[in-house]
């Protein structure tokens, strides 16, 4: 199963992400919900992909390919290197749910059309 994922945040860290999910017989759009402990855009990567990562692994999902646009986030998610002090339990959080899938991959690829659908949601929850 590959899932696309784009995601963004609010000022507080309330955040929303999306992933299309496409396997060999399926294609769908999943919504998820998020809360980022810190505000910063690395911060809010953390907790998107951990959120997604859980919500398919509920869903049943064990064998992932993640696609996400940041390039610099998908190699220090993947490896664990350059990872900060201040994010190091952002990162274990991640992991932890990442250890839920039987095999999974991250890479960089496009997902503007996910992150744009993210970004106008919020900029609109925070209108309201």
């Amino acid at each position: 199963m590959e899932a696309a994922v784009g995601y963004a945040a609010d000022e507080r860290g309330n955040g929303l992400a999306y992933a299309r999910l496409v396997g060999a017989r399926s294609r769908r759009l999943l919504r998820v919900g998020f809360r980022a402990g810190a505000p910063s855009e690395r911060a809010v990567a953390y907790a998107a992909l951990t959120a997604v990562t859980r919500a398919l692994a509920r869903r049943g999902y064990r064998d992932v390919s993640f696609l996400l646009a940041d390039e610099e986030f998908a190699a220090e998610a993947a490896s664990g290197r350059g990872v900060s002090e201040r994010l190091s339990l952002a990162y274990v959080a991640l992991r932890c749910a990442l250890n839920a899938m039987a095999t999974f991959v991250i890479r960089a690829g496009a997902t503007d059309e996910l992150t744009q659908r993210a970004r106008a949601e919020v900029a609109l929850n925070v209108a309201a």
